[in-house]
């Protein structure tokens, strides 16, 4: 026996609602990731202008918890961008390179954020 809902098998309804609720839980993971990304980015941006700069000179300029600093660092520093230094941290040469790799990727994600936009707005 098949359950109707204005016309509509329940069935149907129950997988778009759940298709709708996963598309929402993505855009809410995609926004906090970007905030997470654009304070690495703000941590890069502090310590190539101040280098070498250690934790507790990081936080307050930017007025962040120490242990959000050490993240964003260890996130760098894993990604071969920044280098830990007795006297704070450093960009390394090859990170100028990866910087540059950053900025192609962030083109491809603008498109992909537009065609996501245009699509939305046709709903």
């Amino acid at each position: 026996m098949i359950l109707f809902f204005n016309g509509k098998p329940i069935a149907n309804i129950i997988f778009i609602y759940g298709c709708i609720t996963t598309i929402i839980m993505v855009f809410r993971k995609l926004k906090a990731e970007a905030e997470i990304v654009l304070r690495h980015l703000e941590v890069l941006r502090t310590v190539m202008e101040k280098q070498p700069i250690g934790i507790f000179k990081l936080s307050d300029i930017l007025n962040m918890p120490k242990h959000r600093i050490r993240y964003s660092l260890r996130v760098l520093e894993q990604s071969g961008i920044i280098v830990p230094t007795q006297y704070g941290a450093m960009v390394r040469d090859e990170g100028y390179d990866k910087i540059e790799e950053m900025k192609g990727e962030i083109k491809e994600i603008k498109e992909l954020i537009n065609n996501i936009e245009e699509l939305l707005n046709k709903l």
